[in-house]
């Protein structure tokens, strides 16, 4: 996959027992994937990996013409500030933050994510030194690290949380800033790139590999083909009978080039003398059971195999393309990015990285996500740093990180992506339990913790939403009304109500809602506004 021998240079290693690759010609921009430092007299090296997803899409688009724009990734996570990257050049920077959130004890942070280039020993003992110097105030840290990081920091009694998040990446090694610096040898000389101008180098690198290979592969089909003619015609016209009289090897090989003389034409190359000794090892019993119907569909897939190999050759940025689209869909899975791009003041920069993944639903198993192609339906657009919101039948909301497969209860309200600057009204009418009321609630949904399961309900077992809508501004949510059908009961004359949303007023989601009818419902219906979504 990476490389291949045929067109690998070799030379004899050091004592002449094996060989070696004078340089290895890889078919992937292996030197961005995995970063690598260096320093020599007068000049240093550093490399910064990047996503190995996202290096293969690149890849296709420079390929295509386009512009990229890579970003580096790291497998140990965290937060990254790329706006100075400056392409990976001297004089860029970025900075990397460990990903801490409070824990679920008060006065209890957790550290999941460290920045790259440091490790859980190194972070603790940064924090323990800031500590002793005055610089934060903690009563004790703990490395509860196994497969994934979990450093515990415990806080003093009345310590403001979010005070001391700042202050372990002012004074720790929470924070870390990183001056990248692209040297490659080129042309025997030390040239500087920018990471997106050495992917680009890297793909028409590539593409020439695989031309080679292609090139390697037509000459061994083509030699195959002639064999193959060659044996046929030294079998079927019983060539190898002239053979039998002869006494010297002379005489063997000039028999048969008097066989062949007359069949030369049909072949697409000069026949040697090696070909001609080559038809004399021919086996007996490979003579004896020789099938030429066989023989003629073994000629024809070779013919076949030719023509594709030409047809690559000649759309070789194509076949190019094709390879990295193969080499991501067999690699990409479980290597999605695992470092967070976002601007240090808050403002997350989801901006940089392209929306190439689409979110779909299976409403009928229940489960959402960007691996269901083949059995779910298209919701929109996503990227592996997007978060799903999805609303359960049952009232219950969670938001949840952009994921090839997860679990959002079956025949879902509603299932999208979330912004934290969301302003939407939402409506939700619901039964309390299997006999209650009908309430109604009108909401935004304000901060949120990820993967927490929200209650929008009274919590009674039972409980069921029957009407669920969201509108993009408030003027929209007031101008819709619903009509609630009650279900026929003795001395009840009218089975119908209707509810305008502008009736109650829009709270938190933590609301339980306004009673509309303790009567048994039917159904609700709506009138169609224009300017909504609904589930």
């Amino acid at each position: 996959v990476v490389f291949s021998p045929k067109v690998t240079e070799w030379a004899a290693s050091y004592d002449g027992r094996n060989k070696e690759p004078v340089t290895l010609p890889v078919k992937f921009p292996l030197l961005l994937a995995q970063g690598v430092e260096g320093i020599a007299v007068g000049l240093s090296c550093r490399i910064l990996p990047h996503n190995f997803i996202e290096l293969c899409d690149a890849s296709i688009a420079a390929l295509r013409g386009e512009e990229v724009n890579l970003l580096p990734d790291f497998i140990s996570g965290g937060i990254m500030d790329a706006a100075d990257y400056n392409g990976g050049m001297r004089g860029g920077r970025i900075r990397i933050r460990a990903k801490i959130d409070e824990g679920p004890k008060k006065n209890i942070l957790i550290i999941s994510e460290i920045p790259y280039g440091t490790t859980t020993g190194g972070v603790m003992d940064s924090i323990v030194a800031a500590n002793e110097k005055g610089k934060i105030k903690i009563a004790r840290v703990d490395d509860n690290t196994s497969d994934k990081v979990e450093i515990v920091v415990q806080l003093p009694a009345g310590t403001d949380a979010d005070q001391t998040i700042q202050a372990l990446y002012a004074f720790t090694d929470c924070e870390v800033s990183l001056s990248p610096n692209a040297v490659v040898i080129q042309d025997d000389k030390p040239r500087f790139m920018n990471v997106n101008d050495l992917l680009k180098a890297s793909a028409e690198n590539t593409k020439k590999i695989l031309g080679e290979e292609l090139g390697i592969l037509l000459g061994e089909l083509n030699e195959k083909w002639h064999f193959s003619s060659l044996e046929k015609i030294f079998i079927e016209n019983r060539i190898y009978r002239r053979i039998e009289e002869a006494e010297t090897w002379e005489a063997v090989m000039e028999a048969i080039w008097k066989g062949l003389k007359p069949h030369l034409g049909a072949l697409k190359r000069e026949v040697t003398n090696d070909d001609v000794a080559r038809l004399t090892e021919i086996k007996i019993k490979r003579i004896s059971k020789f099938n030429s119907f066989e023989a003629n569909e073994h000629i024809r897939e070779l013919e076949e195999e030719i023509d594709q190999a030409e047809k690559f050759l000649k759309g070789l940025t194509k076949y190019t393309i094709r390879h990295f689209e193969e080499l991501r869909k067999t690699y990409g899975p479980g290597r999605e990015r695992k470092t967070t791009i976002s601007g240090f003041e808050r403002v997350a920069a989801a901006e940089v990285i392209v929306q190439g993944e689409t979110l779909y639903l299976n409403a009928k198993e229940g489960f959402a996500g960007t691996s269901l192609k083949r059995e779910g339906d298209p919701i929109c657009k996503c990227s592996p740093l997007d978060d799903v919101l999805f609303f359960t039948r049952e009232g219950n909301m969670t938001v949840t990180k952009a994921a090839p497969k997860f679990f959002v209860g079956k025949n879902p309200l509603y299932v999208n992506l979330f912004k934290k600057d969301d302003t939407a009204v939402y409506t939700m009418i619901y039964r309390d339990g299997r006999q209650g009321g009908l309430l109604a609630k009108r909401f935004r949904i304000g901060g949120i913790t990820r993967d927490k399961e929200y209650v929008l309900t009274k919590g009674t077992p039972g409980s069921n939403v029957l009407y669920f809508i969201r509108h993009e501004t408030e003027e929209d949510s007031n101008a819709q009304n619903v009509v609630v059908h009650l279900k026929p009961a003795l001395y009840l004359r009218n089975l119908s109500i209707k509810f305008p949303f502008n009736s109650i007023a829009i709270k938190g989601r933590e609301s339980q809602g306004n009673i509309i009818t303790k009567h048994a419902v039917d159904r609700v219906v709506r009138e169609p506004k224009s300017g909504e979504t609904e589930g």
